[in-house]
């Protein structure tokens, strides 16, 4: 009875809890995500683009010469050689309203947020490749992949398969490309690029591709800069072309000794790189 008395004066209260602090990702988590969401977006187009027909060929993730380019390259996401057409891809990794004009310089992200043109973009990427490899521009589509996540507020012409710039969902790219492809087939009959161009093509893109880290590096930089590695990189240097003497920019210069196995460390102009 006693010890009953005695527990009614002796406090039993927890010490209340104190409420959870919720984390803020950070913005390097942030990026992270972004960046790694983006890697699994490349890697499904890959996968897609690897279960076509055996006599196509593609590259994924490229970096070419482009001396148009503010930053002296393009980088490209994946090209895929067929013999009715050459498909140029550019991914986006986007969540929202896409919306724009064919014409439009720029399109937005649900109504709020600016993006370039991805056909603008594209069509850089195009002149780029068509300054390696002989090709007529009817003979290549430009295509412009988006994940699920989006919503699409665009041209109709874009979704029409007789378009040679067409938007799709990541999901239904494999399915557009050979979409495509039947119409060329049913129109043309022939086709375009024989299984020896096709390779040729392959071949002559995959040597110029820079695979050299450091010049990679400084194109991203470059494009966060606002398009300048720096601010001596169109100036003329003490460089000059290994054949015509002329003297060429720091871009030129770090291009030819970037690919030490094709042009043997020496400099060339940008016409005499093609011999090479």
């Amino acid at each position: 009875m006693l010890s009953k008395i005695l527990s009614l004066f002796t406090s039993t209260k927890k010490p209340p809890k104190q409420p959870a602090v919720e984390k803020t990702p950070s913005k390097t988590m942030n990026n992270a995500k972004s960046i790694r969401k983006g890697e699994l977006g490349e890697y499904k187009v890959t996968i897609q683009l690897d279960q076509m027909a055996k006599e196509y060929r593609h590259i994924s993730d490229l970096l070419l010469p482009n001396p148009k380019a503010k930053s002296g390259y393009s980088q490209i996401d994946h090209i895929l050689f067929t013999p009715y057409a050459i498909f140029i891809i550019e991914t986006k990794n986007y969540s929202g309203e896409i919306k724009g004009g064919r014409e439009d310089k720029h399109w937005t992200v649900n109504k709020r947020f600016k993006m370039l043109n991805p056909f603008y973009q594209n069509y850089g990427h195009i002149e780029s490749i068509r300054s390696i490899i002989q090709v007529e521009k009817e003979n290549v589509v430009s295509l412009v992949s988006f994940t699920r996540r989006c919503t699409f507020s665009v041209d109709p012409e874009l979704r029409k398969i007789g378009s040679n710039d067409l938007i799709v969902y990541d999901i239904e790219l494999t399915e557009f490309i050979q979409r495509k492809i039947n119409r060329l087939r049913e129109r043309n009959k022939e086709h375009r690029f024989t299984a020896e161009e096709i390779e040729s093509m392959y071949e002559s893109i995959k040597r110029e591709n820079i695979t050299n880290s450091k010049v990679r590096a400084s194109h991203v930089e470059a494009l966060k800069s606002g398009g300048t590695l720096t601010q001596k990189t169109d100036a003329v240097t003490e460089h000059k072309c290994a054949v015509c003497g002329k003297a060429v920019t720091d871009k030129i210069a770090k291009f030819c000794l970037a690919n030490e196995s094709r042009f043997q460390g020496r400099v060339y102009c940008y016409e005499h790189q093609k011999a090479h």
